[in-house]
C-alpha cells in the first residue's frame, strides 16, 4: 500500500452539513446503519481454516496454525520472531517478566491507555508509573518524559530509582494509542539515557510504521492484540514480536508452561504460563492476515474520509497519523472543543445508529492505581474529557477498497 495523505483518498467533497451527525452521514449512509464502532470483518478463507482445525481434531495450542501465524506475523512486521498468545495481556505479561521487571520495580506508562497496560505491569508485581501524552499521536510524549524523569530520578549503582519512592525505574511501556505510532526516535534517547527496557504495547497498530520499521520493533519487544475489535481478529489472541533471538526461545518456553525435556516426561523447569495460542484461532488469524492489505485499505479511505467531512466544521478536529509515522487508523478519534460538546455529540450520533465511544478513561482515576506515582498529566486529562471515537471498522468500507486502485 502506497504513502498517501489523506486528501488524496477523497475523489470529491460531499455536501457539508452544520453538524457533526449531518457531517458523518455523508461518510456513512444512516440507511445502511446501525454503524458498529469496530465489528469483526470474517472474510477470505477463515471458513475453511477453521474447518481443518474442526476436522483433523487440532484444536489446542499444538498445530500447523499456529506455525504458520507466527511465520505470517514475521512476514508482515519484519521482525525476525514471534510467539502466538492467548491474548495481547498475556503477550504484555511475559515479555515484562522475561524481561526482568520483579516485585518492587516501577515501570513508566502513559494513563492515557486501556486498563489493561497496566495491569500486565501489576501482574510482575511491580507499580505502573503513569506518564504524559501529547495531543498529536495521542501517545507517550518523550519531550515532557525527558523533563520529568531528569528531576525525578537519580542514579544508585547503576540504576535509576525514584528519588520519592526509592524503587527501582525498571521499564517503559509506550502505547500506539488507537494504532497512531509514538515518536519512538526522540523516546529511544531517553530510553539509552536512563537505561531503561523498552517493551512497547503495539496492541492496536498492526500495519503502523515509522518509517520502513512496524511499530512493535523499536525495542526489547513489542506485543500485538487480535481481539474482536482489532484490525485483524482471532477471536481472542495476541503475540510478542522481537528481533532477539535468545529472548525469543525464552518467550516461547515460558509461554509454554516452562516445559522441558522431550516431552516423554512431563517436566517443567520453571514457573511458566499457559499463554499460547490455540491452533483454531491462529487458523482464523491465517485467513485474516491474507487479507489485511484491503483492511488497511479501507480504513486509509474511511478515515480520510472522516477527515474532509469534518473539515472546517467549528470546534471539531481529526486525529490523523503524526508527522513522523503512519497509522492503521484502528480507531477514529476527534477532538471537541468542551467535554459538554463531546457528551452532546456522543448522545446525538449513537442515538442515530452510529456506535461511539469516548476516549479512555485515564488509569490514574481507576480505584486501583489512583495513588501510584505519576507525573503532571493536563494533556491526558483535557484530551480524555474532550475525545470521542467513530465507528472504524474495515468493513464499512471493505468492498469499496478491495476494488479500488491506489490514487
Amino acid at each position: 500500500m502506497s504513502d498517501q495523505t489523506l486528501g488524496s483518498l477523497v475523489e470529491t467533497a460531499p455536501p457539508k452539513g452544520q453538524n457533526i451527525l449531518e457531517r458523518i452521514s455523508t461518510v456513512l449512509s444512516p440507511q445502511d446503519g446501525p454503524h458498529p464502532l469496530h465489528a469483526p470483518e470474517i472474510d477470505g478463507n477463515a471458513w475453511d481454516y477453521v474447518k481443518d482445525c474442526l476436522d483433523t481434531g487440532w484444536v489446542s495450542s499444538v498445530g500447523k496454525w499456529v506455525d504458520r501465524f507466527e511465520d505470517m506475523i514475521t512476514q508482515t512486521t519484519g521482525a525476525r520472531h514471534a510467539i502466538a498468545t492467548v491474548n495481547g495481556t498475556a503477550a504484555l505479561h511475559a515479555a515484562l517478566y522475561a524481561a526482568g521487571v520483579r516485585p518492587g520495580d516501577e515501570v513508566l506508562v502513559p494513563s492515557f491507555t486501556f486498563v489493561a497496560t497496566a495491569n500486565a505491569i501489576h501482574y510482575c508485581g511491580a507499580t505502573p508509573h503513569f506518564v504524559e501524552c501529547e495531543a498529536q499521536s495521542l501517545g507517550l510524549d518523550p519531550a515532557a518524559l525527558d523533563q520529568y524523569l531528569d528531576m525525578t530520578l537519580t542514579c544508585r549503582d547503576g540504576q535509576f530509582v525514584n528519588r520519592h519512592t526509592d524503587a527501582p525505574v525498571r521499564a517503559i511501556v509506550p502505547v500506539h494509542c488507537y494504532g497512531h505510532p509514538v515518536n519512538m526516535e526522540l523516546l529511544r534517547g531517553i530510553v539509552a539515557r536512563y537505561n531503561l527496557t523498552l517493551i512497547e504495547d503495539a496492541a492496536e497498530s498492526l500495519g503502523s510504521f515509522i518509517g520502513d520499521c512496524h511499530t512493535g520493533r523499536f525495542g526489547r519487544a513489542g506485543v500485538l492484540s487480535f481481539n474482536g475489535n482489532k484490525t485483524i481478529t482471532t477471536g481472542g489472541g495476541g503475540a510478542i514480536i522481537t528481533d532477539d533471538e535468545l529472548f525469543a526461545r525464552r518467550l516461547r518456553h515460558l509461554t509454554t508452561t516452562a516445559r522441558a525435556g522431550d516431552g516423554t516426561e512431563l517436566i517443567h523447569d520453571a514457573v511458566g504460563f499457559n499463554y499460547r495460542m490455540p491452533n483454531l484461532n491462529a487458523a482464523l488469524g491465517c485467513a485474516q492476515l491474507e487479507t489485511l492489505d484491503s483492511k488497511l485499505k479501507s480504513k486509509q479511505i474511511l478515515a480520510a474520509r472522516y477527515a474532509d467531512a469534518l473539515e472546517g466544521l467549528e470546534g471539531v478536529s481529526t486525529v490523523t497519523h503524526p508527522k513522523w509515522g503512519r497509522s492503521n487508523y484502528w480507531l477514529n478519534a476527534v477532538l471537541f472543543e468542551t467535554q459538554q460538546a463531546r457528551n452532546a455529540a456522543f448522545s446525538e450520533l449513537n442515538e442515530a445508529g452510529y456506535q461511539c465511544r469516548a476516549v479512555w478513561t485515564p488509569l490514574h482515576h481507576m480505584p486501583m492505581y489512583c495513588d501510584n506515582p505519576r507525573m503532571g498529566l493536563s494533556v491526558t486529562e483535557d484530551l480524555s474529557a474532550r475525545g470521542l471515537l467513530l465507528p472504524s471498522g474495515a468493513g464499512l468500507l471493505l468492498s469499496e477498497a478491495s476494488s479500488s486502485t491506489d490514487r
